[in-house]
């Protein structure tokens, strides 16, 4: 086992439930500012990432209380981090004008330890000794 399971638990229910309400106050900031026609322009991306962070968010708490279930769903969320991740990182890449190679040098040092991260949750939650540490409820 890479990590412990109740570090992998904390992580990423403290993360994901800070990135849950920065994303819901910025949304509230948003709206309050009167620009309805951003909100409605995003409607799609915000709930496709309210979900997956509240994905993250319940696999981490699921994990902490030992419920059978958060171990495949936060394997789910990391999976789908991770491609999110190299997405928006090409796409970023591919935006910018040329000179790049400073954007790929801090591209890379974010993106690695990230990916770095996720690999190790996964790689933690498929271990044989991770089952044992999820308990037998729910």
């Amino acid at each position: 086992m890479l990590l412990s399971v109740e570090l992998i638990g904390w992580l990423y229910a403290l993360v994901c439930g800070a990135a849950l309400l920065a994303g819901a106050w910025i949304v509230i900031a948003v709206h309050l500012r009167g620009d309805r026609a951003q909100l409605a322009a995003r409607v799609v991306d915000d709930s496709i990432l309210f979900g997956l962070w509240l994905m993250g968010f319940a696999g981490g708490v699921g994990l902490l209380v030992g419920w059978r279930w958060s171990g495949p769903l936060l394997e789910l969320f990391c999976w789908a981090m991770g491609a999110l991740v190299l997405l928006t990182a090409w796409t970023r890449w591919r935006a910018a004008r040329p000179p790049r190679a400073g954007l790929a040098l801090s591209l890379a040092l974010f993106v690695v330890p990230v990916l770095a991260v996720l690999g190790a949750t996964v790689a933690t939650l498929r271990s044989e000794t991770a089952p044992a540490a999820f308990g037998g409820a729910g």
